[in-house]
């Protein structure tokens, strides 16, 4: 019997290493896309600043001032560097918010508003992708 066990804390032990290797991997790979996430939201603040003063009138409906909120403007850089299409957990995972119901509800209901405001669409039920732009 000691031999089995022997043999049970060996590959307990590896199985352990392994986690702790994944968890660090984790933690560095969810800092990296916070960074990035940050420069995505100072960069579309920056444009919507740049487009304020030089008096150019902005693409999107932003001037919608719930849109333009801190938290819709980091949905909508999500969605810009998506190539496709998006659910709210995936939204919720990457902007570093947990995956409880109230975390992705709360995420939903910002995905229908930008809807209903035709800066997102809803190509399935719960997938949403950014909406074309119209042309001149």
């Amino acid at each position: 019997m000691t031999p089995l066990l022997d043999l049970i804390a060996e590959h307990e032990a590896a199985a352990t290493a392994a986690a702790d290797v994944l968890r660090e991997q984790i933690a560095k790979l969810s800092a990296e896309l916070a960074l990035a996430e940050t420069e995505l939201t100072e960069l579309a603040v920056t444009r919507r600043t740049l487009q304020r003063l030089t008096g150019q009138a902005e693409a999107t409906a932003s001037a919608d001032a719930t849109i333009a909120g801190a938290a819709y403007q980091q949905i909508l850089a999500v969605f810009a560097t998506a190539p496709s299409g998006k659910r709210a957990k995936d939204v919720c995972l990457a902007l570093g918010l947990g995956l409880t119901a109230k975390d992705t509800e709360g995420i939903r209901a910002k995905l229908k508003r930008l809807v209903s405001r035709q800066i997102l669409i809803e190509a399935e039920p719960g997938l949403f992708t950014l909406a074309p732009t119209p042309t001149a």
